[in-house]
């Protein structure tokens, strides 16, 4: 079975004031594809497409369903033939072309930089709780931590880097009492001065994170000692 919806690959013109530069690329068209009560069969979809050469992540939409997006095409014809290949060979059923101008992103203007920021926020706080599995593919790079927080990006339409290390090299640093919601804080766990773990602050000392493969993502403090002790820098990526 197939959903395409041809007004998500409608071509709009461009918003008339445009976000500030960012340090990173916005997202272009991805498939989504899935909608599961059970948080296993969304880690399933995502292995299956993570086999197949594809970057994915799953993620719980407001209507309370797991969801998985794949793929970064730059045309909606692209996006469809990839789609339809995986439809043919039977890795997914139901999917939808998700186009640039549906993100938050692309429809700001320079005086939503904050609203963006809350977006970002709230969109972290949407995966509390749920078991994150996807990531880097050494400790060295950062395991599920690097998807969670890439997944946050995306969602909102910013194409963030897959491992923790290019999370790191593509921000702009940003002092620890400079920090603003939605930036980056990374650590080193497994070597010293060597970025292995990455979360999103959200203000008053906190952020989120996944504290590593199959354990619930959750909220934590930056002042805790195990990872005050551990901080590398901060990152941010909206001028």
């Amino acid at each position: 079975m197939m959903l395409l919806a041809l007004s998500a690959c409608a071509v709009k013109a461009p918003p008339p004031s445009p976000l500030p530069a960012t340090e990173i690329p916005l997202m272009g068209y991805t498939i989504q594809a899935g909608a599961f009560s059970d948080v296993q069969n969304a880690m399933r979809l995502t292995r299956s497409l993570e086999e197949k050469g594809l970057s994915a992540y799953y993620f719980r939409a407001k209507d309370g369903l797991f969801k998985v997006r794949f793929g970064e095409f730059s045309a909606p014809s692209e996006a469809l033939a990839r789609a339809q290949s995986l439809l043919s060979e039977g890795i997914i059923d139901v999917y939808y072309i998700v186009s640039p101008e549906s993100y938050a992103a692309a429809r700001a203007t320079a005086a939503d930089t904050g609203a963006i920021r809350s977006g970002l926020v709230e969109t972290a706080e949407s995966f509390i709780g749920i078991p994150y599995q996807w990531g880097g593919t050494s400790p060295d790079e950062g395991f599920d931590c690097s998807g969670l927080v890439m997944a946050v990006y995306q969602l909102n339409g910013f194409d963030l880097p897959r491992s923790s290390r290019d999370q790191y090299a593509s921000g702009r640093p940003v002092g620890r009492n400079a920090m603003q919601k939605g930036d980056l804080v990374f650590f080193s766990f497994v070597k010293q001065n060597v970025v292995s773990h990455v979360g999103m602050y959200t203000g008053d000392d906190a952020f989120i994170h996944a504290p590593g493969r199959g354990k619930i993502i959750r909220k934590d403090s930056l002042s805790a000692p195990s990872f005050s002790t551990r901080f590398a820098g901060a990152r941010t990526y909206l001028r």
